[in-house]
């Protein structure tokens, strides 16, 4: 296995030298990272790694992306973006995550040129390729280059990079933006981010590490919780600290999904709204 992952490494790392200079998308996730400590080891300070802070960044994450470039090595730049003034966003249709990443790859692309970066790369890895990406379309407007996808390595196999890497997030679970967890046609709004970025968080500190809060209309909570954790939440302690938090959060109603934590559970009303 060693010596697969070494010459998956050096094949990635091979793929990003062929660039005279790169800015990475970076969000400080799993995927990211790998793109990040593969560019660092090809070009060096030709390289620089740019996280877009908006409303829907979380403060954990944005923690999270500060911790794992400085022990990557790599610059770390951090850019405002301003997608919440952008109604297309706010209205939060099926293409939220294209005017997202527009916004995103716009103001990369700005500061790139400005500062004589060539190429912005992102961590969209194989599997990305299989599922509703509208941020893929965005992304290709932009001449944004995807290593992992390019090169057919796949989430498992990038989780084993970064274990080759030493990332810290080598075993982080997914965490996509904030704005991801509002219904769509329910409106993006700061106050919405804010109350579920402090309802995720107040699950944290309770102990659950994989979860997601899902806002849906009449201001209804949907709890996603990792399958082992789903009789821990329904302790009674736990359940009436949840609720209690929630409502005081403004949450009218709180439920939990049986089904647990789902990657993109929201995607599968994607076909009714588009019927509209």
């Amino acid at each position: 296995m060693n010596g697969e992952l070494e010459q998956l490494a050096r094949k990635l790392i091979d793929r990003i030298q062929t660039f005279e200079s790169v800015a990475v998308a970076f969000s400080g996730g799993v995927d990211s990272g790998v793109v990040a400590a593969a560019a660092y080891r090809a070009l060096g300070s030709r390289s620089v790694a740019i996280t877009g802070i908006g409303n829907a960044v979380a403060q954990s994450e944005l923690s999270n992306a500060r911790e794992v470039a400085k022990a990557i090595g790599i610059r770390h730049v951090e850019l405002a973006t301003h997608e919440i003034q952008d109604e297309n966003y706010v209205r939060n249709d099926a293409s939220r995550c294209y005017h997202c990443k527009t916004n995103l790859y716009s103001t990369l692309l700005r500061w790139t040129t400005e500062n004589g970066f060539r190429i912005i790369l992102s961590g969209a890895n194989f599997d990305d390729l299989g599922d509703y990406r509208p941020g893929l379309k965005a992304a290709s407007e932009h001449q944004v280059v995807s290593p992992l996808a390019e090169l057919e390595i796949d989430k498992k196999s990038v989780r084993h990079l970064a274990n080759y890497f030493e990332l810290s997030s080598a075993d982080k679970p997914a965490s996509p933006c904030l704005a991801s967890r509002i219904a769509y046609g329910q409106s993006v709004t700061a106050e919405r981010l804010e109350r579920i970025e402090r309802a995720e968080s107040f699950l944290h500190r309770l102990g659950f590490v994989d979860v997601r809060v899902r806002l849906h209309a009449d201001d209804l909570a949907r709890l996603e919780f990792s399958a082992e954790d789903i009789l821990k939440a329904l302790e009674a302690t736990h359940r009436l600290a949840i609720v209690t938090h929630m409502k005081e959060l403004g949450f009218k109603f709180v439920t939990m999904d049986l089904g647990g934590r789902q990657s993109g559970s929201l995607n599968q009303i994607l076909p009714i709204i588009q019927l509209r």
